[in-house]
């Protein structure tokens, strides 16, 4: 049994959580204290949580394909994100945001406010607030929203086929592993593939649910 599609799982959900994390909480951080225009924002930051993973990767081909303009531009300093694990990371990015974002922001939303304000009458700047206060009093929810969002990388299909497709070795993940090895009717390998995937899943779930044990315990 070839392993090489959990490697490449691994690997592209790390880049895109990494990816999610920085964009996400920057993000969630501004709509935090956005008033006019949020929930246009906010809508339009979480489409990808409704739209059809396939949608979702035709439109990461139009802005990020050969023929698209940042393509063309990336294609002359040799750089292609279309079929490469890069190109997956980012289909898997663009398609998990939703789930860090909500997180992250209803994290920071819970952050005293009293608290904040504290701070400002002391005089501190609004990215130390973020870094000094709203970080480590959201970090559970924080945390949560990681793990789901890293969760939501590994099970990600569409949006990675469409963009990375199905190169063995390269861009082949577990999710189409699973749907190769049905291709080919090889019934026994998509089993084992699929309780990897489901073995991994309810490993997440469990540590979902020890959060807010362990939260309790440190509190």
């Amino acid at each position: 049994m070839d392993l090489s599609p959990l490697w490449i799982t691994f690997k592209i959900s790390i880049a895109a959580t990494a990816i999610v994390f920085v964009t996400g909480l920057l993000l969630a951080w501004g709509v935090t204290y956005t008033r006019k225009g949020r929930a246009v924002i906010d809508a339009v930051l979480s489409l990808p949580l409704v739209l059809p993973p396939t949608v979702m990767g035709f439109l990461i081909l139009i802005f990020i394909g050969s023929n698209s303009s940042l393509g063309k531009f990336l294609d002359s300093f040799g750089i292609k994100l279309v079929f490469t694990w890069q190109g997956a990371a980012i289909a898997a990015a663009v398609v998990s945001f939703p789930v860090m974002y909500r997180g992250i922001r209803g994290a920071l939303e819970q952050v005293d406010t009293e608290v904040i304000n504290a701070a400002r009458t002391l005089g501190l700047g609004e990215f130390l607030i973020l870094t000094k206060i709203m970080i480590p009093m959201a970090a559970p929810g924080i945390i949560a929203s990681v793990v789901l969002s890293f969760a939501r990388c590994l099970g990600e299909f569409g949006a990675t086929l469409m963009v990375a497709g199905n190169i063995p070795g390269k861009t082949r993940t577990m999710s189409v592993a699973v749907y190769t090895a049905m291709q080919s009717s090889d019934r026994s390998l998509a089993l084992k593939w699929v309780l990897l995937i489901i073995s991994y899943s309810l490993l997440i779930l469990v540590i979902m649910n020890l959060l807010p044990a362990i939260r309790r315990r440190r509190a």
